[in-house]
């Protein structure tokens, strides 16, 4: 991915106002981002922990979403979730539920669209093994690192897809 700025984040996002994309708490370290390793920008709002942030390139530009955590979703650490995304099994709350308003006037009448992803929204640094956490395991896989980073990729846009139909 290539480098952003914060103009560009903040007029990406599709399901919300131009307000609210104002009022957006960026990543803090915006400038130490790797984003040679990224395929998405993704991060949780260090202020409001139910809220999280995804900004990703398509062919028609970028596309941002305003993403909501599910409330009082404590995990056990003897259970394992997988993230939708990039397929990392994560134990304790490495997965969270995130929703989406959707874009248009579904969102404006409520309706929302709900994944299970990494709850630090890092999936391009997860299948790069460029993060890792105790809690967090990458399955041995027969598919390439390559191929990977297309699933989740694609997996990504899949889930945009449907926030922006």
């Amino acid at each position: 991915m290539e480098q952003l700025t914060e103009q560009e984040i903040r007029t990406s996002f599709v399901n919300c106002s131009k307000g609210e994309a104002r009022r957006i708490n960026l990543p803090r370290d915006l400038a130490d981002v790797p984003w040679e390793h990224l395929d998405f920008l993704g991060w949780r709002d260090p202020g409001a922990a139910d809220r999280g942030y995804l900004v990703i390139g398509r062919a028609g530009g970028l596309v941002g979403l305003t993403l909501r955590a599910a409330p009082g979703s404590r995990r056990s650490l003897l259970r394992t979730s997988l993230c939708s995304f990039c397929v990392t099994s994560h134990s304790g709350s490495g997965v969270d539920l995130l929703s989406a308003r959707k874009a248009g006037p579904a969102g404006r009448n409520g309706d929302t669209l709900g994944i299970y992803v990494c709850a630090d929204l890092a999936c391009s640094l997860y299948v790069r093994g460029r993060k890792k956490n105790a809690l967090a395991k990458r399955l041995e896989e027969s598919l390439t690192p390559e191929e990977q980073i297309a699933r989740t990729l694609g997996n990504v846009h899949g889930f945009v897809d449907q926030v922006v139909a």
